[in-house]
């Protein structure tokens, strides 16, 4: 698939992001998101291209499903179950957030117990339809279900994993009274009644959201070709999201993990810990040699078990809220001023968050934020960040330092999250900074972390939107077996992988793919038989797979037993549609001195003391150049801040490459 013209769109809490790339050269837009209506800023930013061209391809990460099932503002929903499951959604699992709590957790549904309809059916456990569908009785749910006036219906029947023929029958009636569906078979087709009723549940309350949304964008199109960032790492077309809107859950994140995961090979990194820092909140993830995918995943509450990349949030962000709290401590987050009304020195909010903190410590250029396109308002930061040191009994540097440290503090734990206490060592791994406020806070995060390098991309504060352009469009398919290894031949595996290739073929070439262009790879879900969780393995065609599970359950749990029969659970096909990649340009080197790109120099405050700090302009920056903090890198999207006890390096790529200077402890 080829375009003269891609448009890669990040939506964001606070900005919404453009990549432009168009006869191999790439330019970049920030603008001020608008929340009540995502797509508002994206024809804005657009607008321009649409007047002149009407043959490109926009990519586009958005929130607008997530925020919706956070915000709990999607359709209103009803369930079809098999009879006597109609509490599934309700009853859920015996795991707890706080297993020791006397009090029972709240559970929070998308629907009331009379929007849970039961069915006369069943299928079972082997495939076998043994009751079918009465036509009377469907008719009659129909009924009932046009009186209530339902955005979408969500269909989970008892085993359909395994044979969906009675969904079928469903959907079929449901589409012809134009009612909007969500089918269980065809969202997660693998055991596990509870996820698979939950995950189709939530995709039919975003589904109405998601498709207003899609049409009120492809209207203003003119026809232009709209593809939407997956959790995956992968794009596809926005038809494919209007059926399955929860494959975005964490659709502008992803983004930036697939940019950082191609930048950072090509620069010679291939052990990162992503650390994407908006205006909202920070997503970390860990890439080993790898993009790592999971598919344990909570949002809101709700179990979402697809396929998705690794990412771990926390509400850290620019825009996060700091308040003394009951106690009389400093706190930051979660809460967040957004885009409307923003951090104060943007002019219209009225509280400190993590940029006014910035802002008071010099670690921003009021005159050259977004390279010079909006003024920022020191004045404002002090007056709001001032009663909080009156509270503390800090001066306002002090409690601006302390503002940050708590978010540093916020951001370590995630990060730790996603590395030490999943057995990796931080000291293999570099930090890999980006998002609009990632590059003022990594040098402090790494330093606290034991990492010894910091990587701060070009084009860091737009790189969820470059991630876009960098991705392929990828679909994931899944068969549940649920038979020991040692009944299922590898000739009857091999014809089963066969069968899910095949399918995922023709689903990739609707996607508008050859087959020269579509690639294919086959895992398997492996347990020792008896177990409740499976790891994914990828699938060779001979018996190696099985000595590779048990390395893997060496690896993740200190142990394993060859003698144990091994289970497999599902066998997936991940379908990968290639697109044609950005490369990226490698620059001579022209020197040390970073002369030409001196901007200015301005007051900067850091652990106390005051300094001044030289400015300088990241665009002007050439391979080989090197600067000793304290000093500040801006750019036109981001900001870099150096501490005093750090050199940051620029390389072939120009990228930052910061470390701590080898003679101080």
């Amino acid at each position: 698939m080829t375009n003269n013209l891609l448009i890669g769109i990040d939506t964001g809490g606070t900005f919404t992001d453009f990549v432009i790339y168009s006869k191999g050269k790439i330019s970049i837009k920030k603008i001020p998101s608008t929340p009540k209506n995502p797509s508002l800023a994206i024809l804005e930013g657009i607008g321009e291209f649409i007047s002149k061209n009407s043959s490109f391809m926009l990519i586009h990460g958005t929130t607008v499903a997530t925020n919706a099932l956070l915000e709990r503002k999607g359709g209103r929903i009803a369930l079809i179950t098999t009879k006597g499951f109609e509490d599934i959604l309700f009853i859920g699992r015996q795991t707890r957030k706080n297993l020791y709590c006397l009090h029972p957790e709240e559970r929070i549904s998308l629907l009331q117990p009379q929007q849970c309809i039961g069915i006369n059916e069943r299928s079972l456990a082997t495939g076998k339809v043994e009751k079918k569908i009465s036509q009377k009785e469907l008719t009659s749910i129909l009924e009932k279900l046009s009186k209530m006036k339902l955005d979408a219906v969500a269909v989970s029947l008892i085993h359909s994993y395994m044979n969906p023929y009675n969904e079928k029958t469903i959907k079929e009636q449901l589409e012809k009274n134009n009612i909007m569906a969500s089918i269980s078979h065809e969202i997660f087709p693998e055991h596990r009644e509870y996820e698979r009723t939950a995950v189709t549940a939530v995709n039919a309350y975003i589904m109405p959201v998601i498709c207003r949304y899609l049409e009120n964008l492809e209207d203003n199109l003119n026809g232009i070709k709209l593809r939407i960032m997956q959790s995956n790492e992968g794009y596809v077309s926005q038809n494919a999201i209007r059926k399955e809107p929860i494959r975005t859950a964490l659709s502008g994140p992803a983004g930036g993990v697939v940019g950082a995961y191609h930048l950072g090979k090509s620069s010679g990194f291939r052990n990162i810990i992503t650390f994407d820092m908006g205006g909202t909140s920070s997503d970390v993830s860990l890439i080993d040699g790898k993009i790592s995918r999971t598919q344990e995943n909570v949002i809101g509450d709700f179990p979402i078990r697809l396929p998705m990349i690794d990412i771990h949030t926390v509400g850290a962000g620019g825009g996060s809220i700091a308040y003394i709290d009951s106690g009389g401590s400093l706190r930051v987050g979660p809460q967040s001023a957004g885009a409307d009304p923003g951090p104060a020195c943007y002019g219209r909010g009225k509280l400190p968050t993590v940029t006014d903190a910035n802002l008071v410590l010099g670690r921003l250029d009021p005159h050259f934020f977004l390279g010079g396109s909006m003024t920022l308002f020191p004045e404002r930061s002090l007056a709001v960040i001032q009663p909080l040191a009156k509270k503390i009994k800090k001066s306002i540097v002090e409690t601006a330092e302390g503002i940050i440290e708590i978010a540093n503090a916020n951001m370590e734990k995630a990060i730790r999250v996603i590395s030490i206490e999943r057995g990796f060592d931080m000291r293999d791994f570099s930090l890999f900074s980006f998002g609009g406020a990632g590059g003022m806070h990594a040098a402090e995060i790494a330093s606290d972390l034991k990492i010894t390098k910091v990587i701060v991309p070009k084009n860091a504060g737009v790189l969820s939107a470059l991630g876009l352009l960098l991705a392929d469009s990828i679909k994931d398919f899944t068969k549940s077996i649920l038979k020991p290894a040692e009944k299922l031949s590898l000739k009857k595996l091999d014809n089963l992988f066969e069968t899910l290739g095949e399918k995922s073929l023709d689903e990739m070439e609707k996607e508008g793919f050859k087959k020269d262009e579509i690639k294919i790879y086959p895992y398997v879900d492996l347990r020792y038989l008896g177990q409740s969780y499976e790891i994914t393995i990828p699938y060779k065609k001979n018996i190696s797979y099985l000595s590779d599970f048990h390395e893997a359950h060496q690896k993740l749990y200190s142990y394993h037993n060859p003698q144990r029969p091994i289970e497999i659970v599902n066998i997936k096909v991940k379908a990968v549609g290639m697109s044609h990649k950005i490369r990226f340009k490698k620059f001579p080197i022209e020197g040390e001195k970073p002369n030409k790109a001196f901007f200015k120099n301005q007051n900067l405050y850091f652990k106390g003391e005051k300094y001044q700090a030289p400015i300088f302009k990241r665009s002007l920056l050439s391979h080989g150049n090197k600067i000793h903090g304290p000093a500040l890198v801006v750019d036109e999207e981001s900001t870099t801040f150096l501490p005093p006890s750090y050199i940051l390096k620029v390389d072939a790529y120009l990228n930052l490459i910061i470390q701590k200077r080898k003679h101080v402890k």
